[in-house]
């Protein structure tokens, strides 16, 4: 599927367009803006058509001399309760455009709003770090990502954490826990985990398929760490590198195993790893202001970046904030996921996450 369109201002003359597939420049357009991030790399915006065949949009826009000056990417989704949507970027915190000034920006906009008017979409959804006031969107401000600014050394995390947190981490010693580096082989052992606690947190769960596309897609910058007493599985999480920092989009540790701080310990060994490696940042990732995953993120002096979601409703039904502001229904949701069997929610998750709106 392509496409192109023309728009012109007075100072200059932008070519916008898009495709299913990337240009041959398109990831070399992501390392080099300040803004960019891995999640908008071509093999990481492909994971959702890989995973469950949405279609993928890779909108450009260029100058007189082709060269790019603004990309954005953009998938497309079929939501519940409502319809068809488009995303940048669904199943990963960063998305949104990359531009190199306001007009390129503007040009991108203009884009995913033909997009939209051919594909009637009922919304568009940009999801992206730091403020763009050219997105002509309003914003939900409720998510944020929590940083850590890592120390030189392991050392000086200890001293900064202080006595409580570290008591926490020494805590796991008397379980023996092995820790274990790797990639793509420790993938059932992570999803095992992943599941039994999506469970138990009331959310339908990823595919496995999607957590192949993840490293398929990624490549050499994911790799996943795993905890283990005796042979068993108990904790684990998904890393991804990107420049000088290290984020975890995706973690999980069994609840039968909390007294034993081996999701304390789990994040000690996550960000020992960030350090060893020369990172300057360690990211832990997407959460809601004052939920307590905010709260275990910041213990570790974590401090809030804002995450802008903007919505553009272009159909008849509510808007997408007034529904997921709709606690009753979730927690109705919530409780009832609960309740089910592990192999039902496994067999129905699959069907029902990539049609959820996080």
């Amino acid at each position: 599927m392509g496409a192109v369109s023309k728009v012109t201002d007075n100072s200059d003359m932008l070519k916008t367009e898009w495709d299913a597939a990337p240009p041959d420049d398109w990831d070399a357009y992501v390392g080099a803006h300040p803004d960019g991030h891995a999640f908008q790399t071509a093999g990481a915006v492909l994971i959702g058509n890989r995973a469950f065949g949405l279609p993928v949009y890779f909108v450009t826009a260029r100058d007189n001399g082709g060269q790019l000056r603004g990309v954005l990417p953009l998938v497309e989704q079929t939501l519940i309760p409502w319809s068809r949507c488009l995303v940048s970027l669904p199943f990963c915190t960063y998305g949104g455009p990359l531009a190199d000034n306001e007009n390129a920006l503007s040009s991108l906009i203009q884009a995913i709003e033909q997009i939209a008017q051919l594909r009637r979409a009922d919304r568009i959804i940009i999801r992206h770090v730091g403020d763009k006031p050219g997105i002509p969107y309003p914003a939900s401000l409720d998510k944020v990502s929590m940083v850590l600014t890592l120390p030189g050394s392991k050392d000086e995390l200890g001293r900064q954490l202080g006595s409580k947190l570290r008591s926490q981490i020494r805590r796991s010693d008397r379980e023996h826990p092995l820790i274990v580096l790797g990639h793509a082989e420790l993938l059932d052992d992570f999803f095992t985990v992943f599941c039994s606690v999506m469970r138990d947190l009331g959310t339908p769960v990823y595919p496995r398929r999607f957590f192949e596309e993840v490293l398929k897609g990624l490549g050499d910058r994911a790799s996943i760490m795993m905890v283990y007493l005796g042979d068993a599985p108990v904790s684990g999480a998904m890393m991804v590198r990107w420049r000088d920092s290290v984020k975890v989009p995706w973690a999980a540790t069994l609840h039968s195993v909390n007294p034993m701080a081996i999701n304390m310990r789990l994040y000690w060994e996550l960000l020992s790893l960030a350090i060893d490696r020369g990172c300057a940042k360690f990211d832990f990732g997407r959460c809601t202001r004052n939920a307590g995953t905010y709260r275990f993120k910041a213990q570790w002096g974590a401090q809030p970046v804002q995450l802008y979601w903007r919505l553009r409703n272009l159909g008849s039904v509510g808007s997408v904030t007034a529904v997921l502001d709709n606690r009753s229904q979730l927690e109705k949701a919530v409780k009832i996921w609960r309740r089910l069997p592990l192999w039902v929610t496994n067999s129905i998750g699959p069907y029902v996450s990539p049609r959820l709106p996080w």
